[in-house]
């Protein structure tokens, strides 16, 4: 009797032994969306200023993972596509991000965004973001500044937009004849830099079209080529160093912040092609 229960005891095992290899079919995945810009892809930031909530760490929203804890003064309004924020009249205040994710390392890379603004009638520059930097002028590695409004060249006006883009210890200048078409009529206007290590230049952007392209960019001498940036520190929005609390950098009065709207910024680690600007543009996003 003995044996028979022992017998059954171990064919039951091997029973359950046998059933447990047996392989088993999983069930189907779903059909989930890819990302369209997985980690290290080519869009190194983006902030669609979505964000409708009272709380001013969450008024810019990174609309690709998660909300940055930004420090975010400025005001919601309605944007090119869903909300846009509204630079401060008293030119003062700005958007502070810890960082620019990895945007920094890029050799070739491209800045864009929507603006609506008019030429500033207070006899000062507007700057509309700064890369801040250890190393550069007034620790600041990227920055782009448009000139006041007035009927001199270097100055701007309701169809001809002057700007000046600094590049670590290089300025490139769209001024006088080179000035930018048609952004500063108070309109929504489509903005891109696009920076080339193949041949260091820096192609501008209006509305989706070349508008100019700038000579050889210079670092230390030399054409910049491949290049990244050097000790980035916090990435601003919507103004410069002195804008925001916590970063270096001189507090003259002509340093003034953005007056207009601004909306869908985004950083790029490659230079963009023109067919690509222009499929941004097109998408009002």
């Amino acid at each position: 009797m003995k044996k028979i229960i022992r017998y059954g005891l171990g064919a039951a095992l091997v029973s359950v032994v046998a059933f447990s290899c047996q392989k088993m079919e999983r069930p189907a995945l779903g059909d989930y969306p890819k990302d369209s810009n997985p980690p290290g892809g080519p869009l190194k930031f983006y902030t669609a200023f979505d964000g409708i909530t009272t709380d001013p760490l969450m008024n810019a929203v990174d609309s690709i993972r998660a909300n940055f804890p930004s420090s975010n003064p400025l005001a919601p309004v309605d944007g090119i596509s869903g909300k846009a924020i509204q630079g401060a009249s008293t030119k003062d205040k700005a958007i502070k991000y810890p960082s620019a994710n990895d945007f920094a390392s890029a050799t070739s890379w491209t800045v864009a965004y929507w603006m609506k603004n008019v030429p500033a009638t207070d006899g000062e520059p507007e700057f509309h973001f700064s890369l801040a930097s250890t190393d550069y002028w007034h620790n600041s590695g990227l920055f782009l500044l448009v000139e006041k409004g007035g009927p001199d060249p270097g100055n701007s006006t309701t169809s001809l937009m002057a700007c000046k883009l600094a590049i670590e210890d290089y300025w490139v200048e769209f001024v006088g004849d080179q000035r930018l078409p048609d952004a500063l009529n108070g309109q929504w206007h489509h903005i891109a830099f696009v920076y080339s290590s193949e041949d260091s230049k820096v192609r501008a952007y209006v509305d989706g079209q070349l508008a100019k392209t700038s000579g050889e960019v210079k670092k230390n001498g030399v054409n910049r080529g491949a290049s990244p940036f050097s000790n980035p520190t916090n990435f601003i929005v919507g103004g410069w160093n002195k804008h925001v609390a916590g970063v270096t950098g001189p507090t003259d009065a002509w340093i003034h912040s953005y007056s207009g709207s601004m909306d869908q910024f985004r950083l790029y680690g490659k230079a963009l092609s023109a067919s690509e600007v222009q499929a941004l543009y097109n998408s009002k996003l």
